[in-house]
C-alpha cells in the first residue's frame, strides 16, 4: 500500500513539474508574441500619427530642422482649406454609394455562383472552376482598356455603374463562397430538395442564413477594395462631381504642391471611414478570416 502511495505521489511531482515547465514556457512564448504584436503595431500606427500630427500643425513649422511632433500652435487651417476649396463631401457620396453598391452586388452575385457550383452538377463545371482560375491569374490592368472602351460604348461613364460593374463577379469571392457552402451537410439540400422546394429557395432560406462569416468577410473586403480603388475610377470619372476620394485626393496633391498640411489633412479624411469600418467591424473582419481562410 505504501508503494503504491509512494508511486502516485512521485507521478503527481512529475505532472507538476512538467506542468510548471510548460506554463514557464507558455508565459514566455505569450510575453514574446506580445512584442512582436507591439513592434508591428507600432509600425503600423507610427506613420499615421505622424500624418494626423503634421494635419494639425502650421505650414511653416512643418519643414523645421530638426522636426519635432510637438507645436505650441495647433490648428484645423489644413482641414478648412481641405474641405472649404474642394468638392470632398461629393466624393465622400461617391465612394461610399459605389463602395456599398459594389460589396451588396458582390455578395450576391458571387453567393449565387458559389452555391451553383458546389451544390449542382452540370455540363461545363469543371470548365467553370478553370476560368474561376484564370481569372485571378490576369491582372486587372490587362483588360482595363478593352472594359474602358466597352463601357464608353455603353455610355455609363460618369456614372456609378461605371465603378460597381467591373468589379462585382470577383473570381476569388467566387471560390471562397464555394468552398464555404461545400463545407456544410449536404443533407441540408439534399432533405430540403426531397420536400419540393427549388434550389433557389435552398440558397436563400437554408444556406444564406448559415453563411454570415463569409458574407461579413466578402462584404467588408470588397467595400475596402472599392473604396481604395484608383485606376479605374480615375479613368471612367473624369466629372470632378463624380470623383471617388483616392481620385480627389490625387486632384488635392496638384491643387496644393508641396503643402505637406493639407496633402495629410486629405489623406486622414480618406482613410478615416475605413478606420471606423475597421474599429466597428472588426470582430467580423476575424470570425471571416477564420472561418473562410480570406485573406
Amino acid at each position: 500500500m505504501a508503494t503504491v502511495t509512494a508511486t502516485a505521489e512521485t507521478a503527481r511531482d512529475r505532472a507538476s513539474t512538467a506542468t510548471a515547465g510548460t506554463d514557464w514556457r507558455t508565459r514566455y512564448f505569450n510575453a514574446f508574441c506580445g512584442v512582436v504584436l507591439l513592434v508591428f503595431a507600432a509600425i503600423w500606427a507610427i506613420p499615421l500619427l505622424w500624418a494626423a500630427d503634421t494635419s494639425l500643425r502650421p505650414e511653416g513649422e512643418i519643414a523645421n530642422t530638426p522636426t519635432s511632433w510637438w507645436t505650441s500652435h495647433w490648428t484645423l487651417d489644413a482641414y478648412r482649406a481641405v474641405l472649404g476649396g474642394l468638392d470632398v463631401t461629393d466624393w465622400y457620396v461617391n465612394s461610399a454609394v459605389t463602395a456599398a453598391l459594389t460589396a451588396l452586388v458582390t455578395v450576391v452575385v458571387c453567393s449565387m455562383a458559389g452555391f451553383a457550383l458546389s451544390r449542382t452538377r452540370f455540363a461545363g463545371r469543371g470548365a467553370v472552376y478553370a476560368l474561376l482560375a484564370v481569372g485571378m491569374l490576369i491582372p486587372g490592368e490587362a483588360i482595363t482598356l478593352p472594359m474602358f472602351r466597352e463601357f464608353e460604348a455603353l455610355h455609363l461613364l460618369n456614372t456609378y455603374w461605371a465603378l460597381v460593374l467591373p468589379t462585382v463577379a470577383i473570381p476569388a469571392m467566387v471560390l471562397v463562397f464555394s468552398v464555404f457552402f461545400s463545407g456544410l451537410p449536404s443533407e441540408l439540400a439534399d432533405s430540403a430538395r426531397a420536400d419540393g422546394a427549388s434550389w433557389f429557395r435552398v440558397y436563400r432560406q437554408i444556406y444564406m442564413p448559415l453563411s454570415k462569416p463569409v458574407i461579413s468577410a466578402v462584404a467588408i473586403f470588397t467595400f475596402v477594395t472599392s473604396w481604395n480603388n484608383f485606376l479605374w475610377p480615375f479613368l471612367v470619372m473624369t466629372n470632378t462631381k463624380m470623383m471617388t476620394i483616392p481620385v480627389g485626393l490625387s486632384a488635392v496633391q496638384s491643387a496644393y504642391g508641396l503643402k505637406y498640411a493639407q496633402l495629410m489633412a486629405s489623406a486622414i479624411l480618406g482613410a478615416l471611414p475605413l478606420l471606423v469600418v475597421f474599429l466597428l467591424f472588426q470582430r467580423r473582419i476575424v470570425e471571416g478570416v477564420a472561418t473562410t481562410g480570406l485573406k
